[in-house]
């Protein structure tokens, strides 16, 4: 990414991803010239930490864009319905976090390993998916290239960090009042999360699901381009601050065993095998918090079944799952020359 530095915007800049989003800037090193931090009237005024210099956050408004090359998007549906239009008008390529575009036909839903040719269209806006949709689409990219996926039943266990900062600190004020003797209460969930677990805090539509596991298999549908594609979600809020896992079993219209798929996925963008059962050491939250690469492992047989396969996989909901993401497009299209 030699040459060429950027004025960057990250909309949202004071909530958990929008940090991340610029922990992930730094870490990457990536080529910005200034940087522009918003967020709304509430939190404008404040101040925030990028490359070793405090700036001062503005207020979001239409004009905020003026000469911005990336905008990185992370306010929820509505400020990104609101705004984002003013920022493709003003010349800004747009990577948006939120729900608001991630359907519409003519906005392409990019997990740079998996469909990342989308990005040669040069597109203005650019939707990230849901963290969980990402996380799998990852693990499961390579076996689809080599097999052809056909159906997936995943079972998701999520992190607090997927419903916000106040929620990661909602789980860790829990866990010190059990341990004090206090009862835990609930304000950001609907249900003490410390030491439970529960059916994810999203609508349950009149199919059953909720809108979670509606967005899951949608979202994985248009990633890999396969409208088909049968899937059954069950998406779980755990108690772990941050990195979703995911138990999949997945059908692929060509037999796959263990060993060939453990070999693609060695070989795969993205990636890391975690997979050793002599030593009880496949994919975990613990590990894969703060990591770049989704861990897969546990790839084992369905039996009666050759076309089937079981997996577990980890990833950072906050990284693969939101702002690595974001950021791996942003640098996409800065090789692509755009």
């Amino acid at each position: 990414m030699a040459g060429k530095a950027y004025k960057v915007a990250v909309v949202g800049v004071t909530g958990a991803v929008g940090q991340e989003i610029l922990r992930v800037l730094e870490r990457r090193k990536f080529p910005v010239a200034e940087l522009v931090p918003l967020a709304s009237e509430r939190s404008a005024g404040s101040e925030t930490m990028f490359a070793g210099k405090t700036c001062k956050v503005g207020k979001l408004a239409a004009s905020s864009f003026a000469g911005v090359d990336f905008a990185f998007f992370s306010a929820g549906a509505t400020r990104s319905r609101e705004f984002v239009p003013a920022a493709v008008k003003a010349g800004a390529i747009v990577i948006d976090n939120s729900s608001a575009f991630r359907m519409d036909e003519q906005v392409p839903l990019v997990v740079p390993e998996v469909n990342g040719d989308l990005l040669k269209k040069h597109p203005k806006l650019i939707a990230n998916p849901n963290c969980s949709a990402a996380i799998l689409a990852v693990a499961l990219a390579p076996l689809h290239r080599a097999a052809g996926l056909e159906s997936v039943v995943v079972a998701t266990y999520q992190s607090a960090s997927g419903a916000g900062a106040k929620a990661m600190a909602e789980l860790e004020r829990q866990v010190k009042d059990h341990a004090a003797g206090k009862e835990p209460k609930a304000e950001v969930f609907p249900h003490v999360l410390a030491f439970n677990l529960f059916s994810h805090n999203s609508p349950v539509a009149k199919n059953g699901y909720n809108e979670e596991e509606n967005k899951m298999v949608e979202e994985t549908r248009k990633i890999f381009g396969l409208p088909g594609l049968q899937m059954v979600p069950t998406c779980v809020r755990v108690p772990v601050p941050r990195a979703h896992s995911e138990a999949v079993v997945a059908r692929f219209a060509k037999p796959l065993s263990p060993r060939e798929a453990k070999a693609l996925l060695a070989k795969a963008g993205g990636v890391r095998v975690v997979d050793e059962p002599e030593k009880n050491l496949f994919p975990m939250p613990k590990h894969a918090s703060g990591e770049l690469d989704v861990l897969v492992g546990r790839v084992r047989e369905v039996p009666g079944d050759p076309n089937s396969l079981a997996l577990f996989v980890s990833g950072d909901q906050l990284l693969k799952g939101a702002a690595w993401n974001a950021v791996q497009i942003a640098e996409r299209l800065i090789d692509l020359k755009v």
